[in-house]
């Protein structure tokens, strides 16, 4: 199984939350856990120190990208010549593959700095997955991994802004390569869209669009809860929230 969390806002963290997901790692053992951008709140080095010691107790192969929140807000020196200064220096390149038993990730930086939250993929980028993609092992779920989703529902229109311009052509792009799951944060909700439903791709295989809510910030979207994702080698996705009650993340649905 894969992991998938988001999020994170290491400085807004509740230590419970944390806890409860250092169970579920010691329990089911993931095979890799993928954090869809947002490993900070204001882009501090503490921030960045907690939460890389926070991966490494887990024990687990993780795979990270960036978020808007992972570069400086206020320092707009940092902002404007080294956004990704602390991000580089915790966790290396901001577009990384990784290839495990039964997965093939492919990191994606839709961040820029001269735009708060809307995401950006330039066509540069796009050949560059493309590439990727058609050199990736054909028996393992090709996933890419980006923090701003690419689609978002009609009923979330005031989140459609944020989403990158060529979203439609990449996907059109790299569903034609095997591409059959993106992952994605940014909005603290969970859902599952299939973008041969919503781009007309004509392809025989789905690919499927996966949000994940925060992991562990209190900075949680109209009063839901905290959540993460499980993918399987198949595709199917579970989402789990977080129960108060019980101090554990609960299985809540299962799709695919």
């Amino acid at each position: 199984m894969l992991l998938h969390l988001s999020d994170l806002h290491f400085g807004t963290q509740r230590q419970e939350c944390l806890d409860a997901i250092q169970r579920f790692c010691q329990q089911y053992q993931p095979e890799v856990i993928v954090i869809s951008g947002d490993l900070t709140q204001r882009a501090r080095f503490h921030e960045f120190y907690q939460c890389k010691q926070f991966l490494q107790l887990l024990g687990i192969p993780y795979f990270v990208v960036p978020g808007n929140h992972d570069i400086p807000l206020y320092h707009l020196l940092n902002r404007a010549f080294r956004p990704f200064h602390y991000y580089e220096l915790f966790f290396g390149d901001l577009e990384q593959q990784l290839e495990t038993e039964h997965y093939y990730l492919v990191g994606v930086n839709t961040v820029r700095p001269y735009f708060h939250t809307k995401a950006v993929i330039s066509k540069q980028q796009i050949g560059q997955v493309e590439v990727q993609l058609q050199q990736a092992p054909a028996n393992k779920l090709l996933t890419l991994v980006s923090h701003q989703p690419f689609y978002t529902a009609e009923h979330e229109h005031h989140h459609r802004s944020d989403c990158p311009a060529l979203a439609e052509q990449a996907i059109k792009q790299w569903g034609h390569h095997g591409l059959k799951v993106l992952l994605h944060g940014h909005f603290h909700l969970s859902a599952v869209y299939d973008f041969n439903q919503h781009y007309q791709l004509g392809l025989t295989h789905g690919v499927y669009e996966v949000h994940a809510g925060t992991g562990c910030s209190n900075r949680l979207y109209k009063q839901l809860t905290n959540s993460f994702n499980v993918i399987y080698p198949d595709a199917t996705v579970e989402h789990y929230d977080f129960s108060d009650q019980e101090q554990e993340f609960i299985l809540r649905t299962s799709i695919g």
